[in-house]
């Protein structure tokens, strides 16, 4: 049900993509990267990290989990960056192509 085992040992971001029937839906990141994803037991997560774009820092060693902790300022930083960006996207001017 992992994916785990497809994940070289080491460090990762890991971003929770969703929560639902008790599985959480992980990605993981290096680098910048995306380099794999997994589905695990939500109660694994640390309190705080049960809700949809939680951003962890996870070692992972021998297919497994070993450390994970909850990184609330990141999560909050890259949560803001999305809604800059939507906000400029959605505030675009209309081109002149554009009908009226």
């Amino acid at each position: 049900m992992s994916n785990l085992e497809a994940l070289d040992d080491g460090q990762y971001t890991a971003v929770v993509d969703t929560i639902e029937d008790g599985l959480a839906t992980i990605f993981f990141e290096q680098d910048g990267d995306e380099v794999g994803d997994a589905i695990i037991d939500a109660n694994t997560l640390p309190a705080d990290a049960r809700h949809a774009d939680a951003i962890l820092t996870v070692e992972i060693a021998a297919a497994e989990i070993n450390q994970m902790d909850y990184e609330p300022e990141r999560t909050e930083t890259r949560k803001q960056s999305a809604q800059d960006r939507f906000d400029r996207l959605s505030s675009r001017p209309p081109r002149d192509d554009d009908s009226s």
